[in-house]
């Protein structure tokens, strides 16, 4: 499942997860775009590529939540500029502070997590488009959570967000589906050991948990010529190492 002369985007590109698919993806050889609103975990996923072998990455220091249309603007066109074409966008990025009960929300706190989870997914694609739609074939994959799927007390801003794109991927994948070249998909992890899963559960045997290094596999098939075809799907990571 070769990934030679794909240009990928990740966002969250530091964290657990993003980290992890950054280093899959490029095992693979594709070419990174690692995006992140924290230079030191850029520069840590940066180096962990190089040091294992992979093609040279792209960082791309950005603050999803904090910036302007303008600047997302900006960005596509530098991609679009350097590159010619994007071939896959993973939307890694997440914002979850705690669990806390509706009544305790503080506005502010409520619309970041929205702008992170849900607003930034839609004007990334929205500017992004164009560059995808340069490609032969090219991926769009969305990051959610089974449990907030279910409306789970307490989970806020965090829990509407990911019920919230689910809906908005499968309307994407609808839109796009009929040009045949851009897939969208949503990847649920499920529980592994990531710095959101210690935040929200901090008294849990993170010992019984998978490493973020488990959903490489789901990943790579995301991105490779594997599953193509396969679009508007809720895929569980963990089955991939069943």
């Amino acid at each position: 499942m070769s990934l030679n002369d794909r240009v990928i985007l990740i966002t969250g590109a530091g964290g657990g997860l993003g980290s992890a698919a950054a280093l899959a993806l490029a095992g693979q050889g594709a070419s990174l775009i690692l995006l992140d609103n924290s230079i030191p975990k850029l520069e840590k996923t940066y180096d962990a590529i190089v040091a294992a072998g992979g093609p040279e990455p792209t960082m791309y220091p950005f603050d999803l939540a904090g910036a302007t249309e303008a600047q997302y603007q900006e960005m596509a066109d530098a991609i679009a500029e350097r590159f010619g074409a994007l071939h896959g966008v993973l939307h890694s990025a997440v914002e979850f502070s705690a669990f806390s009960p509706i009544a305790n929300y503080k506005t502010k706190d409520w619309g970041h997590a929205l702008n992170v989870n849900l607003n930034a997914a839609f004007l990334l694609c929205r500017v992004l488009l164009p560059v995808l739609l340069a490609a032969e074939h090219a991926a769009i994959v969305f990051t959610s959570d089974s449990s907030a799927r279910k409306g789970q007390a307490y989970s806020g801003a965090y829990g509407v967000s990911k019920i919230a794109l689910e809906g908005f991927a499968a309307i994407l994948a609808a839109e796009l589906e009929s040009a045949g070249k851009i897939r969208v998909n949503t990847l649920v992890p499920g529980p592994v050991d990531s710095p959101l899963r210690r935040k929200a559960y901090p008294a849990e045997d993170k010992a019984a948990l998978p490493a973020p290094a488990s959903l490489q596999p789901a990943y790579v098939y995301l991105f490779s010529d594997a599953s193509l075809g396969v679009t508007g799907q809720i895929i569980d990571a963990q089955t991939f190492n069943r």
